[in-house]
């Protein structure tokens, strides 16, 4: 009989490979990646479901299930490396505040990852009690958010808005800039007691309340995801998640005459066209051409990673197999 075998679990907390994980059969308790898995898988997210050996309030854990969504930015710092931020959300909340800090541009950044984690996005717009003019500012982000559904309301008064989203099982991941009100959400949401700050006066911006991310537990059976706030981010995305933030440039895209226009010079250009008659605004145009750039920068690294590791495994097996033959000769 096994003395300590694998039971599930879902990471409810991780910073500086430290988790907390909540455990199927009751209860919390601390964990820590297995030496095998540091070496050979993937570390853990927040959210995700892992397998772990439980030793008191203590467990090791030994497998990550594959992820069903996952929230990927680019690691800050690092070249080339990939950090996963939320795994297994349903819906993304993409926050922002209808304050001093209010932007479209950003707005669509985090529309193009959202749809890039295979989430559900949803624009959440709050602090509506302080915005001048509400309804300029959501038809501003309606034109600018695809499909995704976009919700205003004053976090400090009701978040009544976004229960439905939050049915049993459900997990929705809280994403934003520091200042917008994520954690004032959270606490709405789940009764918690996340520390909250207020914004700065001078330009609303935030002073990231959250340092890592956290699973919780929402009333009716629903879990929710609140991340670090992000005012850079890094874009870790495909253009097939770039045409579902840009729905009607991608429209426009499938009528120009050649098959791979870039929409610069090429004769029959739809996307042209309609920026000469004003039917793409040029700001939103620009946001595209900008976030197009890094996907396919993005692309080209991801190749080159590829084309590394394959290199090095190559490399390794030669020098193997010439040890192995040395070794035969003597």
């Amino acid at each position: 009989m096994e003395i300590n075998p694998l039971i599930r679990g879902r990471v409810s907390f991780g910073a500086q490979e430290k988790y907390r994980v909540l455990l199927e059969e009751g209860g919390e308790a601390a964990a820590e990646p297995s030496g095998a898995l540091r070496a050979y898988g993937e570390l853990p997210a927040v959210g995700d479901w892992v397998r772990v050996r439980r030793a008191c309030d203590f467990c090791l854990m030994e497998e990550v299930e594959a992820r069903r969504t996952a929230f990927v930015r680019r690691a800050a710092g690092r070249a080339h490396a990939s950090q996963c931020v939320a795994a297994n959300i349903d819906v993304c909340f993409v926050v922002c505040g209808l304050d001093g800090d209010f932007n479209l541009r950003r707005i669509e950044r985090y529309l193009v990852l959202a749809w890039e984690s295979g989430a559900r996005p949803v624009v959440v717009l709050n602090k509506a009690d302080v915005c001048g003019d509400v309804a300029a500012a959501v038809a501003s982000v309606r034109a600018a958010a695809g499909g995704a559904e976009v919700v205003t309301l004053s976090a400090a008064l009701s978040v009544a808005p976004l229960r439905p989203w939050l049915g049993e099982g459900a997990t929705v991941g809280l994403l934003g800039s520091s200042g917008a009100g994520k954690s004032t959400i959270a606490n709405a949401l789940t009764g918690g007691a996340l520390a909250t700050r207020e914004v700065r006066a001078g330009d609303s911006r935030g002073r990231h309340t959250t340092t890592a991310s956290m699973l919780m537990a929402v009333p009716g059976g629903g879990w929710l995801i609140d991340t670090p706030g992000m005012r850079e981010l890094g874009l870790l995305a495909s253009e097939t998640s770039l045409d579902l933030g840009f729905p009607e440039i991608a429209e426009l895209a499938a009528l120009c005459r050649f098959g791979d226009c870039r929409h610069e010079a090429e004769p029959g250009c739809a996307v042209r066209q309609a920026l000469e008659e004003g039917r793409i605004p040029a700001d939103r145009w620009a946001s595209f051409a900008k976030l197009q750039r890094e996907a396919r920068h993005h692309a080209r690294e991801a190749d080159l990673n590829v084309q590394r590791a394959e290199k090095q495994k190559w490399k390794a097996i030669h020098k193997a197999v010439k040890r192995m033959n040395q070794e035969r000769g003597r």
